[in-house]
């Protein structure tokens, strides 16, 4: 025993101001000697004549544990657990060295209390399975707002992948649809130390739009300094094309409940109108009144054109909802679109599955729809040589007709806008803007959905689908 305490003796018990626990143990793992973080900590107590073991503070389950690793322990780093004064259990960690006085042999034990610190490495790890695992998409940016992180909900939703992401800007899937002086704003607000919360439209990979709810949560270190930033997202965006698709269906209702009122009360006026030109026209000898009442007389045709579709549109129909096959349909619509006077420098080409299911829906109404696209894509080409496709295919619940041109395409701004009433991309007198609009209504009305793809300068794809099953 005089030979163990000269171990700490010598440094005049420099050991009793260290913040560790240091004990010398025997080859025996008796306690020999400690410190006076070890007795104040531990509850050891140094009796020379009766010392205790060291397993006598270890948990039960660590005591073949520690002494398996301690004989091949020198000069390393050990993990264990000690069993404090109250019966609490704490994590210590630190080094061990062997040391020898003539022929016995010690073991000199300096441990530190790790158990915050793994609780806080346990936290993060937990935190970190949390946020890497979750479906919401998050990513961590630093204090310049530069990502260094991001889940594999984020790659999912927005198509890039982690290595395209770290060490950008967020600003790489902006839309454009929020303006710098937003940025500006949110900004400001994270910055200071506020958490902001708000709906955002960003742009995928491919360029398609996803919409969600943004919360932005400044990371503050513990200086109380702003050391990132942690984004979580809800993806929102079905519900916001559910939005979409709602105000577009009463809009569409508004204005059909319109038509039905300005057929009526513009229609009459119309019809004097027409007829009274068409006396002038077979009394007057004056060529240039007669040039005039021509152009009167087709500009009141084209009035009356626009009311018979917006009446066509709004009055609910009486024919009869049958069984349709919806190849016999295109192939109407083709024989009707293909020989007119655009088409001669224009290729059509038919990719139909023949095993289609029907469909229910009204045949000349659904002949309507497809003589409006097809007549699109002819006038996309402008008289120009091209190459018009339709395919049909069959989905899981649907039956699908896809009609593709290598037309001058449609500008990301006008698509937004296609299916709206009197809009079009046409030059004035050459389009109504009405017929995209009724065929989508008309498409709708049959639990259908109409969508557009298009690339300027490229061509534009339509594609109509109609459910099949139930009938």
């Amino acid at each position: 025993m005089p030979e163990a305490s000269f171990l700490f003796s010598q440094y005049g018990r420099v050991v009793d101001l260290m913040p560790e626990i240091v004990l010398i143990l025997d080859d025996d793992y008796r306690i020999l000697d400690a410190n006076k973080t070890a007795v104040d900590e531990l509850g050891v107590v140094v009796r020379p004549a009766h010392p205790k073991y060291i397993s006598d503070i270890l948990p039960d389950d660590e005591r073949n544990n520690f002494r398996s690793v301690l004989p091949f322990t020198d000069q390393r780093i050990i993990e264990t657990r000690f069993r404090k004064r109250d019966g609490s259990i704490i994590n210590v960690k630190g080094g061990v060295r062997s040391l020898h006085s003539g022929q016995t042999k010690y073991w000199v034990l300096i441990m530190r209390d790790v158990t915050e610190e793994n609780r806080k490495e346990l936290d993060l790890l937990r935190f970190s399975n949390v946020i890497h695992n979750t479906i919401n998409p998050i990513q961590i940016s630093d204090a310049h707002g530069t990502m260094v992180y991001v889940n594999p909900a984020f790659e999912k939703v927005t198509g890039y992948t982690t290595e395209e992401l770290i060490g950008k800007n967020p600003n790489i899937l902006s839309s454009r649809k929020h303006d710098k002086e937003f940025w500006s704003g949110v900004w400001k607000q994270i910055v200071s130390g506020k958490v902001w919360v708000g709906k955002i439209e960003n742009r995928r990979r491919d360029g398609s739009p996803f919409f969600t709810e943004l919360v932005i949560s400044p990371i503050v270190d513990a200086h109380g300094r702003i050391a990132g930033f942690l984004g979580a997202h809800r993806d929102i965006t079905e519900q916001i094309i559910l939005e979409q698709q709602l105000v577009r269906s009463q809009r569409m209702e508004s204005i059909g409940t319109l038509a039905a009122g300005i057929a009526h009360e513009v229609g009459n006026p119309l019809t004097a109108i027409s007829s009274l030109v068409q006396v002038i026209q077979r009394t007057s000898t004056d060529e240039f009144a007669k040039e005039k009442l021509e152009l009167i007389n087709s500009q009141v045709n084209r009035i009356t054109r626009i009311i018979r579709e917006l009446v066509d549109f709004s009055r609910p129909s009486a024919r009869v909802v049958k069984p349709t096959n919806i190849n016999r349909i295109v192939r109407d619509a083709l024989n009707i679109v293909q020989y007119g006077k655009k088409v001669k420098d224009i290729t059509f080409t038919l990719e139909l599955d023949e095993q289609l299911p029907e469909i229910a829906a009204v045949p000349d109404q659904i002949v309507q729809v497809f003589i409006n696209i097809l007549m699109n894509a002819v006038d996309s080409l402008d008289e120009r040589r091209g190459t018009i496709t339709v395919r049909s295919r069959r989905n899981e619940q649907s039956v699908e007709v896809i009609v593709h041109d290598t037309g001058k395409g449609i500008e990301p701004s006008a698509l937004e806008k296609i299916f709206e009433p009197f809009y079009t991309t046409k030059t004035s007198g050459h389009g109504t803007g009405l017929g995209l609009w009724v065929s989508y209504g008309i498409v709708k009305s049959f639990g259908g959905e109409v969508s557009v793809e298009s690339i300027p300068e490229q061509g534009s794809t339509f594609t109509v689908s109609f459910p099949w099953k139930g009938l």
